[in-house]
């Protein structure tokens, strides 16, 4: 009797003893790295995504839509003084006190170099002034800093019409299809210029 007490008692001892053991012999929980899209996108990175939606859109408001998005993102400074100053020279600007507005923007891309939009603004902003070669030369600043800006390239292909590059304004309009198709604009100003230089071909 005494042996089957000593090896029920043998046996119960184990039965507890191996769940420890089980649980002993698990490893260690790791942590995992959370998925690569489950990092958040940087702004470059929306860009880069954007400007493949705008290329693949056929639809015309939702080509709108998209182009309306990548321009909020070329907004944003990251600088609250320089979003101020932006918006200073916007309302400036709606109310034609073009010189105002030179001001404020003079005062943005010194104290940002590398924000494009700041010298996109200025370079509208001497257009609408007919300062054509300041306008250029600020789009040119644009365009090196962000190649893909279509309203910086329009703006050139509208300077290189009003002096009489239609060829050069062409190509510049050919350009802002190639990466926004569905801008109407610019599709308008493809027919009209090719029709014109059809004409002045004849």
């Amino acid at each position: 009797m005494r042996n089957v007490f000593v090896c029920g008692a043998a046996l119960l001892a184990l039965s507890l003893a191996s769940p420890l053991r089980a649980q002993e012999a698990l490893p260690a929980a790791v942590e995992l790295p959370p998925p690569a899209d489950a990092r958040p996108a940087t702004p470059r990175e929306r860009l880069d995504k954007l400007f493949t939606d705008l290329k693949r859109e056929r639809n015309e408001r939702a080509a709108t839509r998209i182009a309306s998005r990548i321009t909020d993102l070329w907004s944003q400074s990251g600088s609250a003084s320089i979003d101020l100053m932006m918006g200073w020279s916007k309302e400036a600007m709606d109310k034609k006190k073009f010189d105002v507005a030179l001001d404020f923007l003079d005062q943005v891309v010194t104290m940002d170099p590398d924000y494009a939009e700041g010298w996109n603004r200025r370079a509208t902003a001497h257009f609408m002034m007919n300062n054509y070669a300041k306008s250029m030369a600020d789009i040119n600043r644009t365009l090196a800093l962000e190649p893909r800006h279509f309203g910086a390239i329009a703006g050139m292909a509208q300077i290189l019409k009003a002096t009489n590059h239609k060829d050069a304004a062409l190509q510049a309009w050919h350009r802002v299809l190639d990466i926004y198709p569905m801008m109407r604009g610019a599709q308008t100003e493809v027919a009209t210029l090719s029709e014109e230089l059809v004409g002045e071909g004849i």
